[in-house]
């Protein structure tokens, strides 16, 4: 299911531990860490492909997690263009995607990433809050910031922890500063 203007409609998870920590899974066969998500049908609502997601790829049900929050309106991200298959009809250019915050209330031990038939990760662990915004993939940065930035003052009241925010996205790690 693709719009008019070629964004696939898509949810995005931001899963919250007790301690203000975050989900963060690793894309099974790649080296790439992203939070979950995925597209939504078309005969879904954003909160219902956000609960069928959540229990493809973490194995957690609804009854684990509150809902804490969800971002008004659409994130978008274009794809590179190395990414677009432009054999398909109508082309996808990217995603927009509606958030969701949400608290583990359950056990992390629920959390099973091989509950699916084609599991999305094969390894997660709980990380610093503004952690993702260095390390996932350059497309989708601008969209991290926009949710965890909306996100933060929920899990500051939440959590009783101070989050302080970056003043511009860190840069990935691992290179020589210019």
């Amino acid at each position: 299911m693709i719009d008019v203007d070629g964004y696939r409609p898509n949810v995005g998870i931001v899963l919250l531990n007790a301690d203000g920590r975050l989900f963060w899974a690793r894309r099974i066969h790649r080296d790439g860490w992203q939070f979950p998500q995925g597209g939504m049908n078309s005969d879904e609502t954003p909160l219902e492909a956000m609960y069928r997601e959540l229990t493809e790829e973490t194995g957690l049900r609804p009854e684990h997690v509150e809902v804490m929050g969800a971002t008004p309106g659409w994130l978008r991200y274009r794809l590179p263009r190395r990414y677009l298959r432009q054999h398909e009809r109508p082309v996808c250019v990217g995603q927009k995607q509606v958030w969701f915050l949400l608290r583990l209330v359950g056990d992390e031990q629920h959390v099973r990433l091989d509950g699916s038939d084609d599991p999305e990760f094969d390894q997660w662990q709980w990380v610093d809050f503004w952690h993702p915004l260095a390390h996932v993939v350059a497309f989708k940065r601008a969209v991290y910031e926009r949710a965890l930035r909306q996100f933060a003052p929920l899990v500051e009241v939440s959590c009783r922890i101070s989050l302080v925010r970056p003043l511009r996205p860190p840069q990935p790690s691992g290179g020589l500063a210019a």
